[in-house]
C-alpha cells in the first residue's frame, strides 16, 4: 500500500497541543457529551410541559379524563384548518383535545451574537469539571514542582430566537374550557421544560373563543404562545461546539544559551553528542536589580554587603553578642526602656512613673531628688532632717487622743510664719468659728462664719444698684396689635424685680384704652417671649378690644 509523502514541517499547521485531546478515547474517560439545543428540544419541552406540569383534565360523569395534547403535523393542521376540528378512525370528533404547531422562528435581536467565524467561535462560556481523571494523585504537596491539572470544558455561545406556537382547544361545555385556560394562563412566564434538560421562558398571547361547529356543540379556543429559546447545534461542519482542555501541571523554564542544552524530549545535550539519561530541569534566573543584606547595630553578618542577584548562591549567617534565650544570663551596659521592666517572676515592675511593689534595699540609699512615699513609712532609728513640713499630723505631741496644745496660759503667745490652713473649726473667746465665707450674695446666713471684706462691699454695690435701677424703671409703650377681642400685645419684656421684692405684676402698669384708664382687677399680663402680653376681662369692663383700639401702658418694662 502506498504512503503519502509527508508534509515539510514549515508547511505544517501549527496546533496548539492543549486542544489536541481525544474525546472519544476509552482512555480518557471523558463522559462529558457534546452539549447542543435544536428546534425539536424546544417542541418536546413545550410537549413535556403540557402533559408533565400543566396537565389539563376535564371532568366527564364525575371522573377526572386527561385531556390529549398533540403536535399537529401538516396534513393534520390543513384537515383542522378546513374543518375546524379533529375525528379519529372512527370518523367521531375528538374532544376535549389540545393541539399547537410551530409557526414561525425569527432571531432575538435583544440578545445579540457575533461569532465572527462559524467554525470557529470566539464566544465561549467555560466551566470546570470537579473530578478529573488526571488527577490520580491528590497529595500533591509531596509531588514537587507539580500542581493538580484542571478539566475545562468550552462551550460556544448559542444563537437566541424566538419561536411562535399557536395553540386550539377543544372541550365540550365551558366549564370544562375554563378550568384549563386557567391552568395555561397561570404558567405564563414561566420556564417550560423538562427537569435536567433545557428550560425555555414563555410568554402567552390573548385567548380568544368559538362555540357551535358544524351542528355539534363545541367550545374552541385559540391562542399563541411566544418561546424565547436558543440553538446550538452539535456540530458545525468539522467543528464541535464543545471542547475539552487541560491544565499543564508543571511549568518548566529552560536556560537561554548559545549551544542547545535540552533537546525536545527533555534530555540534557552533553559536549560529547551525547545525552544524560534521565531529564532534568534547569532553572536559573538573574535580577536586574539585586538583593543586598547589610549588618547593623549589634548584628553580624558573614557576608555583609555581598549582593545576591540568582546567579549564585550566598549564605548569610546572622549572629549577634550573645545569647539571649529566656534560660541565658544576659549581660547589658545600660538598659533604657520605653515601656515596663519586669525582671524574672517578681511582681516588682519599673515604669515611667515609679515602681509597683515591693523593694527590699541592703545598704545605703541615697536620693537627689524628690521622695514621695503614697503608703506609711516606718522609721526603726533616727530620723533628721534639716526643716520638717507637715500637711497633716495623726500622732499626738501631748495627748493620745491625737489633740495638739499649744500653751497652758492665756498670756503664752505663739508666732506663726506663714499661712495657717485649718480643715476644721476655731473658737474665739467662746464663739465658734468654721468658715470664713466669700459669699457675694449672703443667702448663707450662717452663725458660724466670718464674711470677707470683698462679700460685703460686692453685695452693697449689686443690691443698692439693683434696687435703684428696679425703682428708676418707668417706659410708656404703645401696643403692637390686637390679636384677640380680649388680648393686647406689646413688643417689650417686663423688668425682673430684684431678689426679696414682689415679682413685677399688672399692679406695676397703668393701662390707657383710646385715653380712658383701664381698671387694674380686670386686667392681667403675661410674658410670651419678647412680647408681652395684655388679658382683659371683657366682662368686668363691659367692652371687647377691637384691631384699632390704641392701648398705652405705663410701668416697669425692661427697657
Amino acid at each position: 500500500m502506498a504512503r503519502n509523502k509527508p508534509i515539510p514541517r514549515s508547511q505544517r499547521k501549527i496546533f496548539n497541543r492543549g486542544q489536541q485531546i481525544s474525546r472519544n478515547s476509552p482512555a480518557v474517560k471523558d463522559d462529558v457529551k457534546n452539549i447542543s439545543v435544536g428546534i425539536m428540544d424546544m417542541d418536546s419541552a413545550i410537549m413535556y410541559y403540557f402533559n408533565e406540569v400543566i396537565k389539563p383534565e376535564v371532568e366527564v360523569n364525575k371522573e377526572k379524563v386527561k385531556v390529549p395534547c398533540i403536535y399537529a403535523s401538516p396534513e393534520r393542521w390543513t384537515t383542522i384548518s378546513k374543518q375546524g376540528f379533529l375525528r379519529d378512525k372512527k370518523r367521531q370528533i375528538i374532544t376535549p383535545l389540545i393541539v399547537f404547531k410551530r409557526t414561525g422562528m425569527e432571531r432575538n435581536d435583544n440578545i445579540p451574537i457575533d461569532k465572527l467565524d462559524a467554525n470557529k467561535p470566539r464566544n465561549f462560556y467555560s466551566f470546570e469539571k470537579k473530578y478529573s481523571h488526571h488527577n490520580r494523585y491528590d497529595k500533591f504537596s509531596v509531588q514537587k514542582g507539580l500542581t493538580p491539572g484542571r478539566e475545562y470544558y468550552n462551550v460556544a455561545m448559542p444563537d437566541y430566537v424566538t419561536l411562535s406556537y399557536e395553540f386550539i382547544i377543544w372541550t365540550s361545555y365551558i366549564d370544562q374550557m375554563n378550568r384549563i385556560v386557567e391552568k395555561i394562563n397561570y404558567s405564563d412566564g414561566a420556564y417550560w421544560g423538562e427537569p435536567g434538560k433545557m428550560r425555555f421562558r414563555t410568554r402567552l398571547e390573548s385567548f380568544s373563543d368559538a362555540s357551535e361547529v358544524d351542528g355539534e356543540r363545541l367550545i374552541k379556543t385559540t391562542f399563541s404562545v411566544n418561546l424565547y429559546g436558543y440553538i446550538l447545534p452539535e456540530t458545525f461542519n468539522s467543528e464541535t461546539t464543545t471542547q475539552k482542555f487541560l491544565t499543564n501541571k508543571k511549568l518548566i523554564i529552560r536556560e537561554d544559551v548559545d549551544t542547545t542544552l535540552v533537546d525536545e524530549t527533555g534530555d540534557i545535550s552533553l559536549s560529547g553528542g551525547g545525552t544524560l539519561g534521565t531529564t532534568k530541569d534547569l532553572f536559573g534566573i538573574s535580577v536586574e536589580h539585586p538583593l543586598t543584606f547589610t549588618q547593623g547595630t549589634g548584628v553580624t553578618l558573614s557576608n555583609s554587603g555581598v549582593e545576591f542577584d540568582g546567579s549564585t548562591a550566598v549564605t548569610q549567617t546572622i549572629s549577634i553578642g550573645q545569647d539571649v534565650a529566656t534560660t541565658a544570663d544576659v549581660q547589658f551596659g545600660g538598659i533604657t526602656s520605653t515601656g515596663d521592666l519586669q525582671i524574672g517572676t517578681s511582681t516588682t515592675k519599673y515604669t515611667s512613673t515609679g515602681i509597683s511593689g515591693s523593694v527590699d534595699i541592703t545598704g545605703s540609699f541615697t536620693t537627689t531628688g524628690d521622695l514621695t512615699i503614697l503608703g506609711d513609712a516606718t522609721v526603726t532609728g533616727t530620723l533628721t532632717a534639716q526643716e520638717f513640713h507637715t500637711s497633716f499630723t495623726s500622732a499626738s505631741i501631748v495627748f493620745s487622743s491625737g489633740s495638739t496644745q499649744f500653751g497652758d496660759t492665756i498670756d503664752d503667745t505663739h508666732n506663726f510664719t506663714g499661712s495657717l490652713n485649718t480643715s476644721g473649726s476655731f473658737s474665739l473667746n467662746g464663739y465658734s468659728v468654721n468658715e470664713i465665707s466669700n459669699d457675694t450674695s449672703l443667702t448663707d446666713g450662717s452663725a458660724t462664719a466670718l464674711v470677707t471684706e470683698n462679700a460685703i462691699k460686692t453685695y452693697i454695690d449689686e443690691n443698692t444698684a439693683t434696687v435703684s435701677s428696679y425703682l428708676r424703671k418707668n417706659f410708656f409703650k404703645t401696643s403692637a396689635s390686637i390679636t384677640a377681642a380680649t388680648t393686647a400685645s406689646f413688643t417689650a419684656l417686663t423688668a425682673s424685680a430684684p431678689t426679696g421684692y414682689t415679682t413685677t405684676s399688672e399692679n406695676d402698669f397703668v393701662f390707657f384704652i383710646n385715653g380712658q384708664y383701664m381698671e387694674h382687677d380686670a386686667l392681667g399680663i403675661q410674658q410670651k417671649g419678647s412680647s408681652l402680653e395684655l388679658h382683659v376681662d371683657t366682662g368686668s369692663v363691659g367692652y371687647i378690644l377691637e384691631s384699632d383700639d390704641e392701648i398705652l401702658s405705663i410701668g416697669k418694662f425692661n427697657s
